[in-house]
């Protein structure tokens, strides 16, 4: 979706108020966002919940990359452990490791 076409996608409450509620989530849910204008303002912005989802998402992916990225900034190589050293210090064997290849990490 693209935010100016959010924007330029306008409705008056008013519509609301004339029992237009489910042709508008219709329109929502069929052609993306709507901003719902209030005394020529903008009031709130209608989403499908699927919509909703996928900027939340993004949200939380520009998150992590910023963690990962301020983490990394700091990263020093020389400070890096072996798996074989974690497994020694924490007493784990290849055994401990053969029921894991469904696991995914981020």
């Amino acid at each position: 979706m693209n935010i100016r076409s959010a924007i330029e996608n306008t409705i008056p409450i008013s519509q609301f108020n004339r029992g237009l509620a489910g042709k508008i989530f219709e329109e929502v849910k069929h052609h993306g966002a709507k901003v719902v204008m209030k005394n020529n303002s903008p009031e709130c912005v209608l989403l499908s919940p699927e919509e909703y989802i996928h900027l939340l998402d993004e949200v939380n992916d520009a998150r992590l990359l910023a963690t990962a990225t301020q983490r990394m900034s700091a990263f020093n190589p020389y400070t890096v452990i072996s798996q074989e050293q974690v497994d020694r210090e924490f007493g784990f064997n290849p055994a401990d490791y053969e029921e894991t290849d469904g696991i995914e990490f981020e």
